[in-house]
C-alpha cells in the first residue's frame, strides 16, 4: 500500500525509487513474515536443523526468496548478523532493510543502510548450559542476553519504536510457553528486579492450530528515557 504518492514506480536493484508508507505498514511486514513460516518449516527440501543460528539462516533465505517473488514485498532484503544501528558492537540476529528503494516512514529515510525492523530470534527452550538462563527469551541473571532484556535496557533497537521477536518453539506447544513466560515475568517482579513489572507480559494476537504458529505482542519501558517500544513476537511450533 502506498500513501500519499499517485504513482510510484518500484525498481528492484536501483536505488532512487521513493516508496512512501504510512506507520502501520509494519504491522503488515510482520503479517508477511508470519505467512512465510509454516511454508518454510513445512519444505521438504530444508535440511533438518535444531540450533537458533542454523534456524535463523535458513529462515533469512527463505524470507529472501519469498520476498522477491512477492508483488508489494520486493523492495525488501533480509539480513543476518547485523550491527545494531545505535550500538554497532551488537549484533542484531535478524533484520528488514530496503533494496534497491529509498522508504518513507512517519517521516523517516530508510535505506538498505538502515534497518527497517530488528529481530531478535530465541529457541523455547533456552539450550542448556554453562552461563544458560532458562528464562533467556525474556532474561539471564548470567549477563544481558535476554531477548526482551535487551531492548528494554536499549542494547538492541534503541533506535526504533517497534522490534521483532521470533521464537523456534520445541518440546512443548505455544500455550505451554506463553504461560510460562507469564510465570517468569511475575518471577522477576515479584523478586523485585529493577524495571520489570506485570505490564512486561506477552499478549497472545493470534493463535493458528493448522499451522501451530502464533502472533502475541509486548510493550516495554526502556531505561535512559527512551520511549516505550512495541515487540511484535512470531512463534513457530517447529
Amino acid at each position: 500500500m502506498l500513501a500519499d504518492e499517485e504513482e510510484t514506480s518500484v525498481q528492484a536493484g536501483t536505488l532512487g525509487a521513493n516508496i512512501h508508507l504510512p506507520g502501520e505498514w509494519l504491522s503488515s511486514l510482520v503479517g508477511f513474515i508470519a505467512a512465510a513460516l509454516p511454508g518454510w518449516r513445512d519444505d521438504p527440501k530444508r535440511p533438518a536443523q535444531v540450533g537458533e543460528t542454523g534456524l535463523t539462516a535458513q529462515l533469512c533465505a527463505r524470507l529472501n526468496s519469498v520476498s522477491r517473488h512477492s508483488t508489494g514485498w520486493d523492495f525488501l532484503q533480509f539480513r543476518r548478523e547485523e550491527p545494531d544501528d545505535a550500538r554497532a558492537g551488537r549484533s542484531i540476529d535478524l533484520v528488514v532493510a530496503p533494496s534497491g528503494a529509498l522508504i518513507w516512514i512517519s517521516g523517516r529515510e530508510y535505506s538498505e543502510y538502515r534497518t527497517l525492523l530488528p529481530i531478535e530470534c530465541k529457541r523455547l527452550p533456552t539450550p542448556s548450559g554453562k552461563d544458560r538462563d532458562e528464562r533467556e527469551y525474556v532474561f539471564s541473571q548470567f549477563s544481558s542476553t535476554g531477548g526482551i532484556q535487551r531492548f528494554k535496557a536499549g542494547h538492541h533497537g534503541a533506535a526504533h519504536a517497534r522490534a521483532g521477536m521470533i521464537g523456534y518453539v520445541q518440546g512443548h506447544d505455544i500455550p505451554f510457553w506463553h504461560a510460562q513466560l507469564d510465570a517468569w515475568i511475575d518471577g522477576l517482579v515479584a523478586t523485585a528486579v529493577q524495571g520489570w513489572s506485570a505490564d512486561d507480559k506477552l499478549v497472545l494476537a493470534a493463535h493458528y492450530g493448522a499451522t501451530r504458529i502464533a502472533s502475541l505482542q509486548s510493550t516495554h519501558k526502556r531505561d535512559a528515557g527512551r520511549e516505550p517500544i512495541l515487540i511484535d513476537h512470531l512463534w513457530i511450533e517447529m
